[in-house]
């Protein structure tokens, strides 16, 4: 396909948005044991601005253009190196925005909740911030790997929070998961990559791809499969078990790790890799794309099912980011233009959305200490605003009009039928309908159901200002994005072409 190339621009300006949140840990790691306010402020003002910067890309990008900067030169075609494109964007953006609601929420929950070591989560947030950017701003495969195994190490300390049997058990299995997969998958097929092109820069649009017609065909059906388990962090099964358990940590951290940055990073490596490394005509020469997208079918009905036997809420939304981020790579393997749009906008559609039902779960733990479902009988009437707000953001994730979700699917179905693959269609159709049937009856109990018998509803009211307001405009975001979804559609058209 005939793509005209970006117009390339060298700017260091490509190292602020990095830089910035390092020096917010620093800010927070000085003087966060003395001054809480300066710490939360340190985080907030870092994400404000890190957003900002980012957001002043988005139009030269649109316009056909892409930053470039080259942070160092290790050896001929290996580097590191930072770009700015239509892809990275999507990415970036999610971060960084979703980053200054996330800092504003942890104030409000660590504080309400009186969690030990707050200095230390909100250091390790700002570093994690740092790799998810680093990671959509990579240039090249080498970079990519990096930013994303420094995102592994720093949270790390985030699962492992309460530091109790329980929270090391979660944090174990979290940093084995992900760190053997990327080492043991990623690693070695970047270096067969290396080898058999000579180079691990990324072309300039999704349809060509890095081979050339180098390699068996056999290799790069191996490389591929490397890259689809090895950035284990996009929850594709067998390789999920890192994600439910680490819903030890705290609320804010599982937001972080389900819509900010973890997981985000998984799926986006893995698109990155898929459309920029192979290659959409190499895909379908070698019909990779739709095989991938069967086997994550069964990634999304099955972990649906999952959640479906889940009564504590956290569980539940663990299992449903399972399930939702294979909608991604279903999208992205369909290799239609509707399917690649289906699956690149709900980067942003899941990111807003998930990242409201983690709020609202931790609202609900620090204003009523509920963790079960069970429990939750009536809340919905004392607890209005978070009751209402989970169940948008539901709707969002089970795909109705007019939420964020309904346009993912909705192009998701196009482009199933660009396909000329219908059985896809019963994977979207069946999943939707398990999708009400685990987000469905938490709503349905919050607002119509009876109190636990023994229990009343006096004294519970809505949670403080600071985790009611984030929760409140990442809902309204989801809302508003499900009916002008333009602001990062106009992104996803260019990458696309």
């Amino acid at each position: 396909m005939d793509i005209t190339a970006p117009e390339i621009i060298i700017s260091a300006k490509l190292l602020i948005p990095l830089l910035i949140p390092l020096i917010g840990v620093l800010g927070v790691m000085l003087f966060g044991e003395d001054s809480p306010n300066f710490r939360e402020a340190c985080s907030i003002i870092a994400a404000t601005c890190t957003f900002l910067v980012v957001l002043s890309f988005r139009q030269t990008v649109i316009d056909g253009g892409m930053l470039q900067y080259q942070v160092f030169d290790i050896l001929p075609g290996l580097s590191l190196t930072l770009r700015a494109d239509a892809m990275s964007m999507i990415f970036a953006l999610i971060a960084s925005g979703l980053w200054i609601l996330a800092s504003i929420y942890s104030m409000g929950y660590m504080r309400g909740h009186h969690e030990a070591s707050q200095t230390r989560f909100n250091s390790c947030f700002g570093l994690a911030i740092f790799g998810a950017l680093g990671a959509a701003f990579s240039d090249n495969l080498f970079t990519m790997y990096f930013f994303y195994e420094f995102v592994s190490v720093t949270t790390y300390p985030l699962v492992a929070h309460h530091q109790d049997k329980e929270a090391f058990e979660g944090a174990k299995k979290y940093v084995v998961y992900l760190t053997t997969t990327a080492k043991g998958l990623v690693l070695p097929a970047m270096i067969l990559i290396y080898v058999i092109t000579g180079t691990l820069d990324f072309p300039t649009n999704i349809y060509d791809g890095m081979f050339h017609g180098t390699g068996e065909d056999w290799m790069v059906m191996m490389l591929f499969a490397c890259c689809l388990f090895g950035f284990a962090k996009n929850g594709v099964m067998p390789f999920h078990h890192w994600l439910p358990g680490a819903m030890v940590a705290p609320t804010p951290v599982s937001a972080l790790l389900h819509a900010v940055a973890v997981v985000k990073v998984g799926v986006f490596c893995t698109s990155r890799a898929f459309l920029y490394i192979f290659g959409v005509e190499l895909m379908d020469k070698l019909n990779l794309g739709i095989t991938t997208a069967y086997f994550v079918g069964f990634t999304i009905i099955c972990a649906s099912v999952i959640a479906l036997t889940k009564d504590n809420l956290k569980a539940r939304l663990a299992y449903s980011t399972v399930s939702q981020l294979s909608y991604i790579i279903l999208g992205v393997c369909l290799i239609t233009p509707m399917g690649m749009t289906g699956g690149l906008i709900h980067i942003a559609n899941h990111a807003f959305s998930k990242i409201t039902l983690f709020f609202c779960a931790g609202a609900i733990m620090v204003a009523a200490h509920k963790k079960c479902i069970s429990e939750m009988g009536g809340l919905g009437r004392t607890m209005p605003f978070t009751f209402g707000a989970f169940a948008i953001a539901s709707l969002s994730m089970i795909g109705a009009p007019p939420v964020a979700g309904f346009v993912t699917k909705w192009h998701l179905l196009l482009g199933t039928i660009e396909s000329g693959h219908l059985g896809i269609i019963f994977i979207l159709l069946g999943s939707t309908m398990l999708n009400i049937a685990y987000f469905a009856p938490v709503t349905i109990k919050a607002f119509f159901g009876k109190r636990p018998e023994g229990e009343v509803e006096t004294g519970i009211k809505e949670a403080a200002w600071p985790m009611l307001v984030p929760l409140c405009i990442t809902c309204a975001i989801s809302v508003y994005i499900g009916i002008k979804p333009d602001f990062f559609m106009d992104i996803v058209k260019v990458v696309i072409g």
